[in-house]
Protein backbone atom coordinates (compact mmCIF):
# COMPACT_ATOMS: atom_id res chain seq x y z
CA UNK A 1 0.00 0.00 0.00
CA UNK A 2 0.91 3.64 -0.55
CA UNK A 3 2.49 5.05 2.68
CA UNK A 4 0.40 8.12 2.35
CA UNK A 5 -3.13 6.37 0.43
CA UNK A 6 -6.04 8.05 1.91
CA UNK A 7 -4.36 11.47 2.50
CA UNK A 8 -6.12 14.22 0.14
CA UNK A 9 -4.15 17.54 -0.55
CA UNK A 10 -5.74 20.69 -1.77
CA UNK A 11 -3.01 21.96 -3.81
CA UNK A 12 -2.75 25.96 -4.50
CA UNK A 13 0.48 26.63 -5.23
CA UNK A 14 2.16 27.17 -8.54
CA UNK A 15 5.90 27.31 -9.85
CA UNK A 16 8.55 25.10 -8.12
CA UNK A 17 8.65 25.72 -4.28
CA UNK A 18 5.00 24.30 -3.19
CA UNK A 19 5.02 21.63 -6.99
CA UNK A 20 8.40 20.37 -5.45
CA UNK A 21 6.23 19.35 -1.76
CA UNK A 22 3.17 18.38 -3.33
CA UNK A 23 4.46 15.79 -5.96
CA UNK A 24 7.14 14.45 -3.40
CA UNK A 25 3.78 13.85 -1.15
CA UNK A 26 2.12 12.62 -4.37
CA UNK A 27 5.02 10.17 -4.95
CA UNK A 28 4.00 8.63 -1.42
CA UNK A 29 0.35 8.19 -2.31
CA UNK A 30 -1.12 11.28 -1.79
CA UNK A 31 -3.86 12.46 -3.79
CA UNK A 32 -3.04 15.37 -4.67
CA UNK A 33 -6.00 17.65 -6.32
CA UNK A 34 -3.85 20.49 -8.31
CA UNK A 35 -6.13 23.86 -7.78
CA UNK A 36 -5.61 25.78 -10.97
CA UNK A 37 -7.28 28.79 -12.16
CA UNK A 38 -8.88 28.57 -15.63
CA UNK A 39 -5.39 29.83 -17.30
CA UNK A 40 -3.94 27.13 -15.35
CA UNK A 41 -0.08 27.30 -13.66
CA UNK A 42 1.87 29.74 -15.16
CA UNK A 43 4.63 27.50 -15.66
CA UNK A 44 2.61 25.14 -18.23
CA UNK A 45 3.62 28.01 -20.63
CA UNK A 46 7.06 29.10 -19.14
CA UNK A 47 10.13 27.83 -20.75
CA UNK A 48 8.45 25.84 -23.50
CA UNK A 49 10.08 23.71 -26.04
CA UNK A 50 7.73 21.98 -27.80
CA UNK A 51 4.32 24.03 -28.99
CA UNK A 52 1.05 23.84 -27.96
CA UNK A 53 2.32 21.63 -25.00
CA UNK A 54 2.97 21.92 -21.32
CA UNK A 55 6.55 22.97 -20.52
CA UNK A 56 8.91 20.66 -18.92
CA UNK A 57 9.32 23.28 -16.27
CA UNK A 58 5.44 22.83 -15.41
CA UNK A 59 5.43 18.50 -16.23
CA UNK A 60 8.71 17.80 -14.41
CA UNK A 61 7.11 19.47 -10.68
CA UNK A 62 3.44 18.20 -11.45
CA UNK A 63 3.98 14.45 -11.70
CA UNK A 64 1.13 12.24 -9.84
CA UNK A 65 -1.65 15.07 -9.62
CA UNK A 66 -5.17 15.96 -10.73
CA UNK A 67 -5.67 18.74 -12.32
CA UNK A 68 -9.39 20.98 -11.82
CA UNK A 69 -9.72 24.45 -12.95
CA UNK A 70 -11.62 26.79 -10.70
CA UNK A 71 -12.70 30.34 -11.00
CA UNK A 72 -12.51 31.64 -7.89
CA UNK A 73 -13.63 35.15 -8.54
CA UNK A 74 -17.04 33.84 -9.07
CA UNK A 75 -19.26 32.91 -5.99
CA UNK A 76 -19.92 29.49 -7.56
CA UNK A 77 -16.01 29.11 -7.92
CA UNK A 78 -15.82 29.76 -4.24
CA UNK A 79 -18.35 27.17 -3.47
CA UNK A 80 -16.69 24.38 -4.90
CA UNK A 81 -13.33 25.32 -3.13
CA UNK A 82 -15.21 25.87 0.61
CA UNK A 83 -16.15 22.45 -0.53
CA UNK A 84 -13.30 20.57 -1.34
CA UNK A 85 -11.44 22.28 1.94
CA UNK A 86 -14.06 20.01 4.02
CA UNK A 87 -12.96 16.94 1.95
CA UNK A 88 -9.23 17.19 2.40
CA UNK A 89 -6.24 16.65 5.22
CA UNK A 90 -4.38 19.43 3.69
CA UNK A 91 -4.41 22.50 1.53
CA UNK A 92 -1.11 24.52 0.34
CA UNK A 93 -0.62 27.98 -1.25
CA UNK A 94 2.30 29.78 -2.13
CA UNK A 95 0.68 33.18 -3.17
CA UNK A 96 2.03 36.46 -2.62
CA UNK A 97 1.16 38.13 0.83
CA UNK A 98 -2.43 39.03 1.52
CA UNK A 99 -3.75 37.36 -2.11
CA UNK A 100 -5.79 34.13 -0.27
CA UNK A 101 -6.99 36.92 2.09
CA UNK A 102 -8.27 38.92 0.24
CA UNK A 103 -10.64 36.11 -1.32
CA UNK A 104 -11.82 35.75 1.76
CA UNK A 105 -9.91 32.74 3.09
CA UNK A 106 -7.69 33.79 6.02
CA UNK A 107 -6.18 30.42 7.80
CA UNK A 108 -8.95 31.16 10.49
CA UNK A 109 -11.82 30.94 7.83
CA UNK A 110 -10.33 28.22 6.58
CA UNK A 111 -9.60 26.81 10.01
CA UNK A 112 -13.73 27.70 11.31
CA UNK A 113 -14.80 25.54 7.66
CA UNK A 114 -12.09 22.22 8.48
CA UNK A 115 -10.97 22.17 12.30
CA UNK A 116 -9.16 19.18 11.12
CA UNK A 117 -7.27 20.58 8.16
CA UNK A 118 -3.79 21.77 7.64
CA UNK A 119 -2.72 24.22 5.91
CA UNK A 120 1.17 24.58 4.26
CA UNK A 121 2.02 28.43 3.31
CA UNK A 122 5.48 29.05 1.25
CA UNK A 123 6.60 32.47 1.49
CA UNK A 124 9.50 34.39 0.72
CA UNK A 125 10.12 35.70 4.15
CA UNK A 126 7.72 34.65 6.46
CA UNK A 127 4.09 36.21 7.49
CA UNK A 128 6.01 38.15 9.99
CA UNK A 129 9.10 40.96 10.39
CA UNK A 130 10.21 43.63 8.26
CA UNK A 131 10.07 41.53 4.99
CA UNK A 132 7.38 39.75 4.81
CA UNK A 133 5.80 41.74 2.21
CA UNK A 134 8.96 41.89 0.19
CA UNK A 135 8.66 38.98 -3.00
CA UNK A 136 11.32 36.43 -3.54
CA UNK A 137 12.51 34.37 -5.83
CA UNK A 138 14.82 30.98 -6.17
CA UNK A 139 17.66 33.54 -6.24
CA UNK A 140 16.80 36.15 -3.97
CA UNK A 141 16.30 33.64 -1.63
CA UNK A 142 19.92 32.11 -2.05
CA UNK A 143 20.95 35.74 -1.44
CA UNK A 144 19.01 36.81 1.66
CA UNK A 145 19.68 33.28 3.22
CA UNK A 146 23.60 33.29 3.19
CA UNK A 147 23.86 30.70 0.63
CA UNK A 148 25.45 33.82 -1.95
CA UNK A 149 27.92 35.26 0.40
CA UNK A 150 29.33 31.88 1.25
CA UNK A 151 29.17 30.59 -2.45
CA UNK A 152 32.37 31.38 -5.35
CA UNK A 153 36.11 32.28 -4.66
CA UNK A 154 37.34 35.49 -2.63
CA UNK A 155 38.27 37.77 -5.50
CA UNK A 156 35.00 36.99 -7.31
CA UNK A 157 31.51 38.01 -7.23
CA UNK A 158 28.85 35.89 -5.55
CA UNK A 159 27.24 32.92 -6.96
CA UNK A 160 24.47 31.25 -6.94
CA UNK A 161 24.07 27.43 -6.64
CA UNK A 162 23.36 25.14 -9.70
CA UNK A 163 20.61 23.37 -7.15
CA UNK A 164 17.37 24.89 -6.32
CA UNK A 165 18.02 25.26 -2.57
CA UNK A 166 15.25 28.49 -1.89
CA UNK A 167 12.57 26.75 -4.20
CA UNK A 168 12.73 23.04 -3.72
CA UNK A 169 15.22 23.31 -0.86
CA UNK A 170 12.04 25.54 0.48
CA UNK A 171 9.30 22.30 -0.35
CA UNK A 172 10.64 20.09 0.76
CA UNK A 173 10.99 22.00 4.39
CA UNK A 174 7.04 22.00 4.18
CA UNK A 175 6.98 18.54 3.72
CA UNK A 176 8.15 17.84 6.54
CA UNK A 177 5.87 20.07 8.43
CA UNK A 178 3.21 19.33 6.86
CA UNK A 179 3.19 15.36 8.01
CA UNK A 180 4.47 16.14 11.37
CA UNK A 181 1.03 18.49 11.60
CA UNK A 182 -0.99 15.71 9.80
CA UNK A 183 0.29 13.08 12.80
CA UNK A 184 -0.62 16.19 15.34
CA UNK A 185 -3.94 16.23 13.50
CA UNK A 186 -4.49 12.61 13.63
CA UNK A 187 -3.87 12.89 17.67
CA UNK A 188 -5.93 16.01 18.34
CA UNK A 189 -8.48 16.31 15.98
CA UNK A 190 -6.80 19.84 15.03
CA UNK A 191 -5.20 20.99 12.15
CA UNK A 192 -2.56 23.99 12.39
CA UNK A 193 -0.86 26.67 10.27
CA UNK A 194 2.57 25.37 8.64
CA UNK A 195 4.83 28.15 7.45
CA UNK A 196 7.88 28.04 5.37
CA UNK A 197 10.04 30.92 4.17
CA UNK A 198 12.24 30.85 1.75
CA UNK A 199 15.06 32.57 3.73
CA UNK A 200 14.61 30.65 6.48
CA UNK A 201 15.05 27.17 4.50
CA UNK A 202 18.31 28.53 3.04
CA UNK A 203 19.42 29.54 6.27
CA UNK A 204 18.82 26.24 7.21
CA UNK A 205 21.04 24.51 4.49
CA UNK A 206 24.07 26.74 5.15
CA UNK A 207 24.13 25.87 8.78
CA UNK A 208 27.59 24.57 8.61
CA UNK A 209 28.71 28.36 7.40
CA UNK A 210 27.39 29.94 10.69
CA UNK A 211 29.01 27.62 12.31
CA UNK A 212 32.50 28.79 11.35
CA UNK A 213 30.86 32.49 11.37
CA UNK A 214 30.54 31.31 15.24
CA UNK A 215 33.82 29.84 15.18
CA UNK A 216 35.44 33.24 13.63
CA UNK A 217 35.13 35.37 16.86
CA UNK A 218 37.53 32.68 18.66
CA UNK A 219 39.89 31.40 15.89
CA UNK A 220 41.12 31.20 12.25
CA UNK A 221 39.73 28.34 10.06
CA UNK A 222 42.80 26.70 9.61
CA UNK A 223 40.55 23.98 7.14
CA UNK A 224 39.97 27.19 4.56
CA UNK A 225 42.50 27.36 1.86
CA UNK A 226 41.64 31.14 1.54
CA UNK A 227 43.05 33.83 4.70
CA UNK A 228 40.69 33.96 8.32
CA UNK A 229 41.54 35.30 11.39
CA UNK A 230 40.12 36.10 14.35
CA UNK A 231 37.55 38.86 14.61
CA UNK A 232 36.98 38.51 10.76
CA UNK A 233 32.92 38.66 11.38
CA UNK A 234 31.72 37.28 7.87
CA UNK A 235 32.59 34.01 6.54
CA UNK A 236 34.38 33.87 3.36
CA UNK A 237 33.82 32.27 -0.43
CA UNK A 238 36.46 29.61 -0.16
CA UNK A 239 36.19 27.99 -3.49
CA UNK A 240 35.90 23.99 -3.73
CA UNK A 241 36.66 23.80 0.08
CA UNK A 242 35.31 20.97 1.68
CA UNK A 243 34.06 22.77 3.97
CA UNK A 244 34.35 20.10 7.18
CA UNK A 245 37.54 18.82 9.62
CA UNK A 246 39.15 17.40 6.12
CA UNK A 247 40.49 18.85 3.11
CA UNK A 248 39.00 18.48 0.09
CA UNK A 249 38.89 20.31 -3.70
CA UNK A 250 38.43 19.46 -6.96
CA UNK A 251 41.59 18.83 -9.35
CA UNK A 252 41.67 18.69 -12.87
CA UNK A 253 41.92 15.60 -15.28
CA UNK A 254 42.74 15.34 -18.99
CA UNK A 255 41.35 16.09 -21.23
CA UNK A 256 41.04 19.27 -19.23
CA UNK A 257 37.33 20.04 -20.67
CA UNK A 258 34.78 21.99 -18.33
CA UNK A 259 33.39 18.69 -16.52
CA UNK A 260 36.66 17.00 -16.37
CA UNK A 261 37.24 17.41 -12.97
CA UNK A 262 37.57 14.64 -9.85
CA UNK A 263 36.52 15.87 -6.28
CA UNK A 264 38.78 14.41 -3.97
CA UNK A 265 38.59 14.39 -0.26
CA UNK A 266 41.83 13.67 1.90
CA UNK A 267 40.88 11.84 4.83
CA UNK A 268 43.58 11.87 8.15
CA UNK A 269 42.94 7.72 7.67
CA UNK A 270 43.90 7.49 4.09
CA UNK A 271 46.69 10.17 3.80
CA UNK A 272 49.55 7.91 4.22
CA UNK A 273 48.38 5.24 1.92
CA UNK A 274 47.79 8.23 -1.05
CA UNK A 275 50.79 9.48 -0.22
CA UNK A 276 52.51 6.37 -1.10
CA UNK A 277 50.71 6.57 -4.05
CA UNK A 278 51.46 9.53 -5.88
CA UNK A 279 54.32 10.75 -4.10
CA UNK A 280 56.94 8.71 -6.37
CA UNK A 281 55.06 9.66 -9.55
CA UNK A 282 55.15 13.43 -8.67
CA UNK A 283 58.60 13.77 -7.92
CA UNK A 284 58.66 13.52 -3.96
CA UNK A 285 58.82 9.36 -3.03
CA UNK A 286 58.82 9.95 0.71
CA UNK A 287 55.52 12.21 0.24
CA UNK A 288 54.05 10.26 3.31
CA UNK A 289 56.81 11.35 5.50
CA UNK A 290 57.69 14.74 4.19
CA UNK A 291 57.38 16.77 7.37
CA UNK A 292 55.83 19.67 5.42
CA UNK A 293 52.67 17.22 5.25
CA UNK A 294 52.93 14.37 7.18
CA UNK A 295 50.25 15.87 9.98
CA UNK A 296 46.82 17.45 9.35
CA UNK A 297 47.93 20.43 11.11
CA UNK A 298 50.95 20.39 8.45
CA UNK A 299 48.54 19.74 5.70
CA UNK A 300 46.32 22.30 6.72
CA UNK A 301 48.69 24.82 6.59
CA UNK A 302 50.82 23.52 3.33
CA UNK A 303 47.21 22.68 1.89
CA UNK A 304 48.55 24.75 -1.80
CA UNK A 305 51.59 21.88 -1.91
CA UNK A 306 48.82 19.01 -1.12
CA UNK A 307 46.77 20.04 -3.96
CA UNK A 308 49.53 21.06 -6.54
CA UNK A 309 50.82 17.42 -6.16
CA UNK A 310 47.86 15.90 -6.50
CA UNK A 311 46.27 18.16 -9.31
CA UNK A 312 49.92 16.70 -11.35
CA UNK A 313 49.18 13.19 -10.67
CA UNK A 314 45.57 13.97 -12.11
CA UNK A 315 47.15 15.25 -15.27
CA UNK A 316 47.94 11.83 -17.10
CA UNK A 317 44.50 10.21 -16.13
CA UNK A 318 40.64 10.95 -17.16
CA UNK A 319 38.39 11.30 -13.78
CA UNK A 320 37.33 7.74 -14.41
CA UNK A 321 40.52 6.53 -14.14
CA UNK A 322 41.19 8.56 -11.40
CA UNK A 323 38.68 7.75 -9.43
CA UNK A 324 39.39 3.73 -10.12
CA UNK A 325 43.17 4.18 -8.81
CA UNK A 326 41.57 6.29 -5.43
CA UNK A 327 38.87 4.36 -4.26
CA UNK A 328 40.82 0.89 -3.85
CA UNK A 329 42.51 3.53 -1.11
CA UNK A 330 39.54 4.01 -0.04
CA UNK A 331 39.75 7.85 -1.09
CA UNK A 332 36.37 9.64 -0.90
CA UNK A 333 35.73 10.94 -4.52
CA UNK A 334 33.45 11.62 -7.08
CA UNK A 335 33.93 12.76 -10.74
CA UNK A 336 31.92 16.13 -11.30
CA UNK A 337 28.89 14.80 -13.65
CA UNK A 338 27.60 16.86 -15.98
CA UNK A 339 23.98 16.97 -16.98
CA UNK A 340 24.49 14.67 -20.09
CA UNK A 341 26.53 12.38 -17.76
CA UNK A 342 23.57 11.82 -15.28
CA UNK A 343 20.48 11.49 -17.78
CA UNK A 344 23.11 8.31 -19.22
CA UNK A 345 24.36 7.08 -16.11
CA UNK A 346 24.17 3.19 -15.45
CA UNK A 347 23.88 3.90 -11.17
CA UNK A 348 20.87 7.01 -12.47
CA UNK A 349 19.42 4.68 -14.45
CA UNK A 350 19.67 1.30 -12.23
CA UNK A 351 17.71 3.41 -9.36
CA UNK A 352 15.39 5.12 -11.32
CA UNK A 353 16.76 8.25 -10.99
CA UNK A 354 15.82 9.48 -14.85
CA UNK A 355 12.92 8.44 -15.70
CA UNK A 356 11.14 7.86 -19.12
CA UNK A 357 7.22 9.16 -19.14
CA UNK A 358 4.62 9.63 -22.44
CA UNK A 359 2.63 12.89 -22.54
CA UNK A 360 -0.73 13.15 -24.99
CA UNK A 361 1.26 16.40 -26.43
CA UNK A 362 4.78 16.19 -25.51
CA UNK A 363 5.46 12.47 -26.25
CA UNK A 364 8.22 11.07 -24.42
CA UNK A 365 10.10 13.05 -21.97
CA UNK A 366 12.09 12.32 -18.67
CA UNK A 367 11.96 13.44 -15.38
CA UNK A 368 14.10 13.03 -12.39
CA UNK A 369 12.94 10.14 -10.02
CA UNK A 370 11.92 9.89 -6.30
CA UNK A 371 15.04 10.22 -3.91
CA UNK A 372 13.25 8.73 -1.10
CA UNK A 373 13.25 4.83 -1.75
CA UNK A 374 10.50 3.06 0.74
CA UNK A 375 10.75 -0.57 0.66
CA UNK A 376 7.17 -1.56 0.82
CA UNK A 377 5.55 1.22 -0.88
CA UNK A 378 7.96 2.37 -3.73
CA UNK A 379 6.95 5.46 -6.01
CA UNK A 380 5.16 4.74 -9.22
CA UNK A 381 5.90 8.03 -11.15
CA UNK A 382 3.01 8.94 -13.50
CA UNK A 383 2.58 11.86 -15.98
CA UNK A 384 1.46 15.49 -15.01
CA UNK A 385 -2.39 16.42 -15.77
CA UNK A 386 -3.44 18.60 -18.33
CA UNK A 387 -5.33 21.72 -17.58
CA UNK A 388 -8.67 20.60 -15.99
CA UNK A 389 -7.99 17.37 -16.89
CA UNK A 390 -9.95 16.29 -13.56
CA UNK A 391 -12.32 18.62 -13.02
CA UNK A 392 -15.23 16.51 -13.41
CA UNK A 393 -14.12 13.56 -11.95
CA UNK A 394 -13.03 16.04 -9.01
CA UNK A 395 -16.72 17.17 -8.85
CA UNK A 396 -18.02 13.84 -8.96
CA UNK A 397 -15.76 11.62 -7.04
CA UNK A 398 -14.62 14.13 -4.60
CA UNK A 399 -17.87 16.04 -4.10
CA UNK A 400 -20.50 13.60 -5.04
CA UNK A 401 -21.95 16.52 -7.20
CA UNK A 402 -24.67 15.13 -10.13
CA UNK A 403 -24.36 15.99 -13.64
CA UNK A 404 -27.31 18.73 -13.36
CA UNK A 405 -25.04 20.68 -10.39
CA UNK A 406 -21.82 20.25 -12.38
CA UNK A 407 -23.72 21.43 -15.64
CA UNK A 408 -24.89 24.15 -13.36
CA UNK A 409 -21.86 25.50 -12.14
CA UNK A 410 -20.19 25.35 -15.41
CA UNK A 411 -23.00 27.55 -16.86
CA UNK A 412 -22.24 29.91 -13.94
CA UNK A 413 -18.48 30.04 -15.15
CA UNK A 414 -17.88 28.65 -12.10
CA UNK A 415 -14.63 26.67 -13.96
CA UNK A 416 -14.27 29.10 -16.67
CA UNK A 417 -12.23 32.10 -17.35
CA UNK A 418 -14.05 35.31 -16.27
CA UNK A 419 -15.01 37.79 -19.44
CA UNK A 420 -13.24 40.60 -19.78
CA UNK A 421 -14.41 43.71 -18.48
CA UNK A 422 -16.30 46.26 -21.17
CA UNK A 423 -13.63 48.83 -21.78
Amino acid sequence: MEALKGVRILDMTHVQAGPTCSQLLAWMGADVIKFENPQGDATRGQLRDVPNADSLYFTMLNCNKRSITVNMKSAEGKQVFVDLLKKCDIVMENFGPGVLDRFGFTWEKIHELNPKIVMGSIKGFGSSGPYADFKAYENVAQAMGGAMSTTGVPDGPPFVTGAQIGDSGTGLHLAIGLLAALRQADRTGQGQYVEVAMMDGVMNLCRVKFRDHQRLARQSLAEYSVPTYQGMGEVPRAGNDSGGGQLGNAVHCKPHGANDWLYVVVQEAVWENLAKRIGPEVGVPELATDPRVASIGERRKNQQLVWTLINKFAEKHTKRELMAILNPLDVPCGPIMSTEDLATDEHVRGRDMWVELDHPKRGKWYNVGMPIKLSASPAVITRSPMLGEHTDEVLREVLGYDESKVASLKQAGAFSVPPKKAA
